[in-house]
């Protein structure tokens, strides 16, 4: 049985490898690609008859995907079964759980960002924070899907992390799972400033962001002067999502463009006519927890000149993963990156990040503490920029910071926002009477 299942494994492989040297490879390709898959074989067999104790087979062939999947990029992964159908939940349903986007780095569990009004943001978890247990068990050097599959469970069930943050000794932190909602746009009026928060991009994204327009005029008495859209500390999600929202503030022209390793095959997203504001003013809040489709979004505002972003960094993920079903599922998915997307103006910001136009930090800087901070550029295995390009560092003299009395307790960069928003609608008011 044995035996059968190694083949099985390798004729697969093999197979796939044929198919897919015999587009452009030589002979000598595919003999030295079937001489690898055979020591494959030779290395899993050996294991099996001769390690110190019993091992299953199916466990470490899913190792060797995951390693092989791992060794390409941050990103690429393999999801079994059961992690293919949290995917699917995160992406579409609820599930229980802390509400954190995590990756790893340097064998830790490194946290990209809390999710808003969820058990880890209530609980003061910050970006960069590195999770080295769980409920007593140390997890470091463990994959991202055996973490995540530790700290989800059932609603109400209480987890201990364990937390290392920066200088400070690790400590603990009891979290309540819940329920975390599909709900990713929350909406007010605050001082007279419509103000919308978007903390991901899920298949529903797009339409509540329409529904809380609606519900802000509603609330307003009538057309919006203007808008503060907040992607801080929003991880992404769906490309789709990201250009719908895009589309709801643009009146036509691109939003994005991807590009995969088949220059043939690049794809350039517009948007429909008729922007929803109206070209009420825009500002955009980012920091260094923005991703992915959250930089999709301000990237396109910012290079159509449709919003003004204001804030820090962002993260620069600026590849695009493909979810690819193995056996309609029932082997699971990979997550593999596909393509690069571009901004309009033809940026990618792959590990360098969308730098605000006005950049603004919600806290003092700590020059000595500038290190401690990371992005997508810092992540073991991280594509490069294909131009070559790096993230620039801070320049720190050119970062506006809050004042020495500001409260901590008040959001600075949000402040900031609401007095950028203002003089931008009083001007635009100014124009169209004239």
């Amino acid at each position: 049985m044995r035996i059968n299942v190694i083949a099985s494994v390798l004729a697969f492989t093999m197979g796939a490898v044929a198919l897919a040297v015999s587009a452009e490879g030589s002979q000598e390709d595919r003999s030295a690609s079937f001489r690898q898959l055979e020591l494959f074989g030779d290395v899993l067999s050996r294991i099996e008859s001769d390690y110190v104790t019993d091992v299953e087979q199916e466990a470490l062939i899913e190792a060797a995907i995951e390693g092989m999947l791992e060794s390409l990029d941050p990103h690429s992964s393999y999801h079994n079964p059961d992690s293919y159908e949290d995917l699917q939940v995160t992406t579409r349903g609820e599930y229980g759980g802390l509400g954190m986007e995590v990756t790893s780095r340097d064998d830790f569990i490194t946290i990209v960002s809390p999710i808003s009004d969820t058990p880890a943001e209530r609980a003061g978890l910050r970006t960069n924070d590195r999770i080295i247990a769980v409920d007593g068990e140390r997890i470091i050097g463990i994959s991202v899907t055996e973490a995540v599959e530790l700290m989800r469970g059932a609603v109400g069930d209480p987890v201990t992390i364990t937390i290392s943050r920066g200088d400070e000794d690790a400590f603990d932190v009891t979290l309540v799972r819940d329920t975390i909602p599909l709900r990713t746009v929350a909406w007010r009026i605050e001082e007279e400033i419509p103000y919308m928060r978007v903390a991901g991009f899920n298949e529903h994204t797009t339409e509540m962001v329409l529904e809380g327009i609606g519900e802000l005029e509603d609330e307003f008495g009538g057309p919006l002067p203007g808008l503060i859209l907040d992607v801080r500390n929003n991880p992404g999600g769906l490309l789709g999502q990201a250009i719908g929202v895009t589309d709801v503030f643009l009146d036509g022209g691109e939003v994005v463009s991807t590009r995969t390793r088949d220059p043939r095959e690049t794809q350039r997203y517009n948007a429909r006519p008729g922007d929803r504001l109206n070209d009420m003013p825009i500002v955009i809040i980012v920091n260094g927890g923005s991703a992915s489709a959250a930089e999709i979004v301000a990237g396109a505002l910012q290079d159509r000149e449709r919003a003004q972003l204001i804030g820090m960094t962002s993260f620069g993920k600026g590849s695009v993963q493909t979810i690819i079903p193995l056996r309609g599922g029932r082997d699971g998915a990979l997550r593999l990156t596909t393509g690069r997307y571009y901004t309009p103006a033809g940026r990618s910001i792959q590990a360098t990040g969308i730098i605000p136009d006005t950049q603004i930090s919600s806290f003092p800087i700590d020059p000595e503490a500038e290190g401690s901070r990371y992005s997508e550029a810092d992540l073991d295995g991280a594509l490069q920029n294909e131009s070559g390009e790096e993230r620039a560092d801070a320049e720190i003299a050119s970062i506006e910071q809050p004042p020495a009395d500001w409260p901590e307790d008040q959001d600075y960069q949000l402040s900031r926002a609401k007095e950028i928003l203002r003089g931008a609608m009083e001007r635009q008011q100014a124009a169209l009477q004239q």
